[in-house]
């Protein structure tokens, strides 16, 4: 949808493909018990800057799809919160500094760590000489344990979705580099407010139709053929001069027939790991809230809890999320719920049994992003094919942020 909203920006006619019968992909609503739910809970950040500039551009108000709240990270383990860090509104980047100084839970040596390892990453100017796993990078920044388990776990988890030990640090740090030691705004957090088929996927349909594009759903590709027209597809009968593909990379090969162009990325992709994402919905009596929207949780199976009330109206619902490989794996949902209902049971007490659960899960969320990993660019060997997702060479991890750029990069291509 990025690639499309440039392309019909600048004047070109374009056309969107959507398999499914809702637009979003992986970001997409669903219906449970009567509420709309999101496949899965997602959020973003305030150094999502194309991402916030499309949605402008399609005349959505951020105010209307997400709450921007100041980082503020309140992590639970066990019965206790074992820390808590807030940023407060001061100049980048001294909110990060001074939030990490003021941390609490937290020693002044281990504080003083985390402060190490931030300015140590600044005038390195966050590159390193070779990547390594986030944990090896923690180790030789003698990152204390309460710091790895509370917050860089945590927040590798929630940026790259894979686990530390294989967790690629220099990704990690790009993260880092474009939120915390950006500007103070780069790193709010941007909750959604309504499902994310509104925030994005539906209002960039009605920009394209507005500009005389055409968006199709339930309309898979099943064949695509380059004639001497053009690119033929099964789903039309006239001829494309260019064609963007984005499909997720594990979906790639369904298109690869007779298409020559599309086996070097192929070849990239055929060894790549994928990591899951599982939601785990709970409803409570009504009126039921967290202390906060949003809270951490280390050393258990969930990581993050979202209290849906306090950001969608969705009185008693939460959202816990689990990311990346575990022995969770291998549990039914009913277990998987029953154990995320316990680990919250025993950090907040005061929360009463939960009314039901639904469980999301996304076998294959995102690519593992390991150290070193070679990601396809968005061109191919032929001039007119090309590629586009959060999969593709880029700074950034598997997000909503890094599809849009993929998305965005394509486009230019195209237009160049």
């Amino acid at each position: 949808m990025a690639a499309a909203m440039e392309l019909a920006l600048a004047g070109r006619q374009v056309e969107v493909f959507e398999a499914g019968p809702v637009l979003g992909g992986r970001a997409r609503r669903i219906e449970v018990e009567g509420l709309v739910l999101d496949n899965g809970q997602h959020m973003a950040i305030g150094a999502y800057r194309e991402l916030l500039r499309l949605l402008h551009l399609a005349g959505v108000a951020e105010q209307d799809v997400f709450a921007r709240l100041p980082m503020e990270l309140d992590v639970f383990e066990g019965p206790k919160r074992t820390m808590r860090l807030a940023c407060p509104r001061l100049p980048a980047p001294m909110h990060t500094m001074v939030g990490l100084c003021c941390a609490q839970g937290l020693s002044w040596a281990e504080r003083w760590a985390a402060v190490r390892l931030m300015g140590k990453a600044r005038l390195n100017g966050w590159r390193l000489a070779q990547d390594q796993s986030v944990a090896q990078w923690l180790a030789a920044n003698r990152q204390p344990k309460i710091l790895v388990r509370c917050l860089w776990e945590p927040l590798t988890l929630a940026a790259l979705n894979t686990p530390i030990a294989a967790a690629s640090a220099q990704v990690l740090l790009n993260v880092l580099r474009d939120s915390l030691a950006a500007s103070r705004a780069a790193s709010d957090f941007l909750l959604p407010r309504v499902d994310l088929s509104t925030v994005f996927p539906d209002a960039a349909a009605r920009y394209l139709r507005q500009l005389g594009g055409k968006v199709h759903t339930g309309a898979m590709i099943k064949q695509l053929q380059k004639t001497n027209a053009g690119w033929q597809l099964d789903r039309s009968t006239l001829p494309f001069q260019q064609v963007v593909i984005a499909l997720p990379p594990h979906r790639l090969g369904m298109l690869a027939d007779g298409i020559a162009a599309l086996a070097t990325p192929l070849a990239q992709l055929a060894n790549w790991a994928w990591q899951p994402i599982y939601t785990v919905y709970l409803r409570y009596p009504a009126g039921t809230h967290l202390p906060k929207p949003m809270l951490g949780m280390a050393g258990s199976t969930t990581q993050w809890l979202f209290d849906r009330g306090l950001l969608c109206g969705q009185d008693g619902l939460m959202a816990a999320v689990v990311s990346a490989e575990g022995p969770h794996e291998a549990w039914s949902q009913d277990v998987l719920a029953t154990t995320v209902a316990q680990e919250i049971q025993r950090s907040l007490p005061n929360l009463p049994a939960p009314l039901w659960h639904r469980v999301i899960a996304e076998k294959r969320a995102t690519f593992a992003c390991y150290p070193n990993l070679q990601r396809p660019g968005n061109t191919t060997s032929d001039p007119t094919l090309w590629l586009a997702g959060d999969y593709t060479a880029s700074d950034y991890p598997a997000t909503l942020e890094g599809a849009i750029r993929s998305g965005m990069a394509a486009a230019h291509g195209i237009l160049s």
